[in-house]
């Protein structure tokens, strides 16, 4: 297997992002040189109250929402805080100056935008849990940083592109 040196970009907006802008950005981001794939993080918008006396009624966030990013349907599950782009360590200058360009057309308030290692890079325990004990079918190993351990990587991933 060739290794590929990449890197993480963190897009940090200072508010929250709508759905509509969500996928604005994601779709433009993704038209980027070098781009391997990309993390939404955020405050999880759940369908039904999970606790307390109000247990089992539907919530009926209005950010709750399916976009369509490069031609598919992706339910939003989160509202967007941050999102985390790992891309070809060779594009990095030019995809950070063209981000923060597409950054600045499209919110108008203010945005940071960091340059890292913001997932995880190694395979942990919760992940060799989750082959080993049959958790999780055919669990990629590409996939590694993007998955809550306690989720279920059928429900939170959704694979775009090729």
């Amino acid at each position: 297997m060739e290794q590929i040196k990449a890197i993480d970009v963190r897009i940090f907006p200072h508010r929250r992002l709508k759905p509509e802008t969500t996928e604005k950005l994601l779709n433009e981001l993704l038209d980027l040189e070098g781009v391997l794939r990309f993390l939404v993080n955020g405050e999880s918008l759940p369908k039904v109250v999970r606790y307390g006396p109000a247990r089992g009624t539907s919530v009926n966030h209005p950010d709750r929402k399916i976009i369509t990013v490069k031609g598919k349907e992706v339910e939003l599950l989160v509202s967007v805080g941050d999102i985390v782009v790992t891309i070809r360590h060779e594009n990095l200058e030019e995809f950070v100056e063209k981000t923060k360009t597409i950054l600045e057309k499209t919110l108008n308030f203010g945005f940071d935008v960091r340059v890292g290692i913001f997932t995880r890079t190694q395979t942990t325990v919760s992940d060799k849990l989750k082959v080993a004990y049959g958790i999780e079918e055919d669990f990629d190993p590409n996939l590694i940083g993007l998955v809550d351990p306690k989720a279920k990587s059928k429900e939170t991933v959704k694979l775009i592109g090729d």
